[in-house]
């Protein structure tokens, strides 16, 4: 059994795997080692662990899981089932790279780009010959609104909902059909972008607000919601075997 631990900017997402086969979850926001304990406890056959963070975590965290499992902490030196071609892979975000690997267990041998739609929408692209290459980041639908409530005087803090207008007739509604129209039109661009470089491209649509680009992009996509836990768990697997 393998314990994989991912800490994005939000959530902490705790998994357990059973070969390639999730069969627990659970989440929580900010990062506490009670809640890991409580869940292990509650799954004693553990055996490994692969623990992936993007912000600091208290070294509690890191004394449970190496009193309790052979563990792996994830960085830019573990070795991974895909030929990392970013030019600073020590500044790669994690989760990342983590989600190429599972696109490509998802997908073998195909050209892949992967959209991860959460606090921030990267994209990155892995080659049907296994070569990650890198993408792009951008803000994600949160942080839109919040840096057009931050960086000006009068414009409100909103939340986004299902069904924006084109033609905003308020301010609400203006700043409503900016961010939703202007991240779909982001994303339906980018992706026919990389279509006229890389025909037959495969889409792989992941994170917290994967479901409402699904519904929206004019491209076929496929929805992986657990791509980089999946990716984790092959990365775990992988070191695994190698050792």
């Amino acid at each position: 059994m393998n314990l994989i631990l991912d800490t994005g900017n939000t959530l902490t997402k705790l998994a357990l795997f059973q070969g390639r086969e999730m069969i627990a979850f659970t989440s929580f926001a900010g990062v506490d080692v009670q809640p890991i304990i409580q869940f292990c406890e509650s799954n004693p056959v553990i055996e490994n662990a692969i623990l992936s963070t993007v912000r600091e975590y208290p070294p509690e965290v890191d004394a449970y899981l190496d009193r309790h499992f052979k563990t792996i902490c994830f960085n830019h030196n573990t070795a991974v089932p895909v030929d990392n071609c970013y030019s600073t892979p020590e500044t790669l975000g994690k989760d990342r790279l983590a989600g190429v690997v599972g696109a490509q267990l998802l997908m073998p041998a195909s050209d892949i780009l992967v959209i991860d739609a959460g606090t921030a929408i990267t994209y990155d692209f892995i080659s049907a010959a296994g070569e990650y290459l890198g993408g792009g980041i951008s803000p994600g639908i949160s942080m839109r609104y919040k840096a057009l409530h931050t960086f000006t005087g009068r414009l409100p803090l909103l939340s986004y909902y299902e069904d924006a207008p084109l033609i905003g007739n308020d301010t609400s509604s203006s700043i409503h059909s900016g961010v939703l129209n202007g991240a779909v039109a982001e994303l339906n661009g980018i992706i026919k972008s990389y279509q006229l470089e890389y025909p037959g491209l495969k889409i792989i649509l992941t994170g917290g607000d994967h479901n409402y680009f699904d519904k929206r992009l004019k491209i076929k996509t496929f929805a992986a919601p657990n791509l980089v836990l999946e990716g984790l768990n092959l990365i775990l697997n992988f070191n695994i075997e190698t050792q």
